[in-house]
């Protein structure tokens, strides 16, 4: 039997949303859980059936292997239009299997996103990517208010999940990169007295 692990699954195009999963997959393994980043592939013409099978950056691409194996899950996205990147949605929407076999049911989630605006719809990007893992019966934990950062932060960060502002490419702030590390360690925390 493998070792749990918190996945950490995300959509990134500019950067900014794999800098959060780098934080969060930190976090975790600070709790003292392995963490496995994975991305997943565009959805246009080429798809996965036609890139190669590992990305020639990044994270390699998720199966639904490793999301039934996970101990807890981090789902995170860039905000598009107040909602989740079409390439993670398609992802999702193919797990029906693993929702009648209820896979998830009983695992902790937490979820992160990143936006160029300051008022990019990251709440709303949050609460929609928390609709699915509802269905698959996983236990949704954001980030509590003890983490003093959410008090702090000028720029990302929620109760909801950890998130970052900033244009293409920039670095997390200080209390953005805080909230991330947190989330992960707490979902690795929650996974483990699960357990």
């Amino acid at each position: 039997m493998s070792e749990p692990y918190l996945l950490v699954l995300y959509y990134s195009r500019t950067g900014g949303t794999a800098n959060l999963a780098r934080h969060i997959a930190r976090g975790a393994r600070t709790a003292g859980m392995e963490a496995r980043l994975r991305t997943v592939p565009t959805v246009a013409v080429t798809t996965e059936r036609t890139q190669p099978p590992v990305p020639e950056e990044g994270a390699v691409y998720c199966t639904k292997e490793d999301l039934a194996g996970c101990a807890a899950l981090a789902l995170g996205s860039p905000t598009r239009f107040g909602n989740m990147a079409s390439p993670l949605k398609h992802f999702i929407d193919g797990t029906s299997d693993l929702w009648m076999s209820r896979t998830l049911e009983g695992k902790p989630a937490g979820v992160f996103c990143s936006s160029a605006s300051l008022h990019g719809g990251q709440e709303s990007t949050l609460l929609s990517m928390m609709v699915p893992l509802l269905h698959h019966g996983m236990l949704i934990t954001g980030v509590p208010y003890s983490v003093e950062a959410l008090n702090t932060t000028r720029t990302g960060g929620s109760p909801y999940g950890a998130t970052h502002f900033g244009p293409e490419g920039a670095a997390l702030s200080e209390d953005e990169s805080v909230v991330a590390q947190a989330l992960g360690a707490r979902l690795a925390s929650i996974a483990a007295r699960l357990g």
